[in-house]
């Protein structure tokens, strides 16, 4: 069976699935999204998600007259359609079809894209390399907007420098987030270490439910903004994401964390992660 994907209302063979030349997202970046993560045929934190991207359009403005049922029902379909067990749902929004102008169009429907994609859940964690780049992304952080230019730019950074995510640093010299993460630290006093939601990150939809996890088993997180300098000293660095899940970064730059090794703060994160979203 040919891949499917949902296109404004039709479901379609992900080959012919296409829109407007004149999309705003295609144009200005006009938009947002969100990725949802599937795991043994179930969406998990979709309220997270559902809510989030309700935000997001809110903040820029774009009014689509969809439902949250509407929505889990073409996912549904698309896991059913697509055979997926594990996977990854992506949904992006954007202000539709109209004459290219930078002002907002009047009177024009918002367009809905939903394309998925199975993916491998590893049981074995590897820990992984990042490097450090500067933050060139605007302020509005905050909103999960498809404008991605500045974190695809710092991704193909590590890529060049064979690491496996970004790791954006502020003018003020502390660390926002990954190009495509959200940044944890174990500090040496054992305690979990992640940036404060603010318009300055985008805040993870698995960060918060690992921080209602973390909380849940009695581990203290301190919400504060962190440096460089912290973070290769720390005890544990690790990334969260809906593709990320839970991932341990051993090396930042040049610096080993740590021994070196995959920790176990970050091990029993993914551990309580998974076993709750399956």
């Amino acid at each position: 069976m040919s891949r499917v994907s949902y296109v404004n209302g039709r479901y379609l063979p992900h080959k012919r699935s296409t829109v407007h030349i004149e999309d705003r997202g295609y144009q200005f970046g006009d938009g947002v999204y969100e990725v949802i993560l599937v795991l043994n045929k179930k969406l998990v934190d979709f309220e997270g998600h559902f809510n989030r991207l309700q935000r997001s359009l809110n903040e820029i403005s774009i009014d689509i007259n969809i439902s949250e049922i509407l929505i889990k029902q073409i996912f549904n379909r698309l896991i059913r359609f697509n055979l997926i067990r594990n996977g990854l749902i992506y949904l992006q929004v954007t202000r539709g079809v109209a004459e290219r102008a930078h002002q907002f169009p009047k009177n024009i429907p918002a367009a809905l894209v939903v394309t998925a994609k199975p993916i491998a859940i590893n049981s074995v964690v590897e820990g992984k390399k990042a490097i450090t780049t500067v933050d060139q992304r605007w302020d509005r952080r905050d909103i999960k907007t498809i404008q991605l230019l500045p974190n695809c730019i710092a991704k193909q950074e590590a890529v060049k420098n064979d690491a496996f995510e970004a790791i954006m640093v502020m003018d003020d010299g502390t660390i926002s987030e990954g190009a495509s993460s959200n940044l944890w630290m174990v500090d040496r006093d054992n305690q979990l270490i992640t940036r404060k939601a603010s318009n300055a990150i985008l805040n993870g939809i698995t960060k918060v439910t690992l921080t209602k996890l973390a909380h849940n088993h009695k581990l203290q997180v301190i919400e504060r903004a962190f440096t460089v300098d912290e973070a290769e000293e720390a005890g544990e660095l690790f990334i969260t994401s809906a593709t990320a899940i839970v991932t341990p970064i051993t090396q930042l730059n040049d610096r080993i964390i740590a021994d070196g090794k995959v920790g176990p703060v970050s091990l029993a994160l993914r551990d309580m992660y998974l076993n709750m979203a399956i």
